[in-house]
C-alpha cells in the first residue's frame, strides 16, 4: 500500500547537509538517467529504478513530471524474477536423469560434481527464462523546502536499496528519522543513553 492507497506504512527521512539548487533543478534528468530497465525479454533476476508515480509503466515523466509544487514525487520499481524451489528441484531432477541415461549409453555411470553443478546453472538458466518477473512499486516523496523524505515501506531491504539509489540518483545522503533517532535530536546526544535504558511500562493490571 502506498500514498494512492486508503493506507500505508512510511519510513521517513531526512537529507543530511545543505541541498544545492542545482541538483533541484536537475531532478527530473537525474530520474531519467537512473530509471527502471525492462527485463521481461531477458534472463536476469533483478533490475530496479525510478519510474513516474502516476503509472509504473512510465520511465519517461510522459504522464506526469516528478514536480509537485515545492515536493518531487516519483516511484522506485523493483522487478524481481524467481523460480520456485520445488520447480527447479523438479527440473534438476529430471536433467540429471537424462544425463545418466546418456552416460550409461556409452557406458559411463558416475556424474561429477562439476558436471552436476553446470546442469543446476543450465537448469535455473532455462527456467528463468521463461518465469515472468514480479513487479513491486514503493512511491516517495520529497518535501523540497524542509528536505523530508517519505518512502512508501517499512522493508529492510527495500530500505536499503532505496537509499543506495537515492545516493547514487542525486548524490546526497539520507537519514531514518525513527522515533529513538528523533527523540535523541530533541534532547541532545549527550543524554541519548537515558534512551537506552527506558523501560516499558505496564498499564494492564
Amino acid at each position: 500500500m502506498g500514498l494512492l492507497a486508503a493506507s500505508g506504512g512510511f519510513t521517513r527521512y531526512r537529507i543530511v547537509g545543505d541541498v544545492p539548487t542545482q541538483t533541484l533543478r536537475e531532478a527530473p534528468d537525474r530520474l531519467k538517467k537512473y530509471a527502471f530497465t525492462d527485463i521481461d525479454h531477458s534472463t536476469e533476476e533483478r533490475s530496479f529504478g525510478w519510474v513516474a508515480l502516476e503509472d509504473y509503466l512510465d520511465t519517461e515523466w510522459r504522464s506526469a513530471p516528478p514536480e509537485k509544487g515545492h515536493f518531487l514525487a516519483f516511484s522506485l520499481r523493483l522487478d524481481t524474477r524467481r523460480v520456485s524451489p520445488a520447480v527447479l528441484k523438479k527440473h534438476l531432477r529430471l536433467a540429471i536423469d537424462a544425463e545418466k541415461a546418456t552416460m550409461k549409453d556409452s557406458g559411463k555411470a558416475f556424474v561429477s560434481k562439476d558436471r552436476k553443478k553446470e546442469i543446476a546453472e543450465r537448469v535455473k538458466l532455462s527456467l528463468m527464462a521463461r518465469a515472468l518477473p514480479i513487479p513491486a512499486v514503493f512511491e516517495a516523496v520529497w518535501n523540497t523546502i524542509d528536505h523530508v523524505v517519505w518512502l512508501c515501506s517499512t522493508n529492510a531491504k527495500v530500505l536499503e536499496l532505496f537509499d543506495d539509489l537515492f545516493t547514487m540518483t542525486f548524490e546526497l545522503h539520507l537519514e531514518p528519522q525513527t522515533p529513538a533517532y528523533l527523540a535523541e535530536r530533541l534532547i541532545g546526544a549527550n543524554r541519548a543513553t537515558a534512551i537506552e535504558q527506558l523501560e516499558p511500562s505496564h498499564f494492564a493490571g
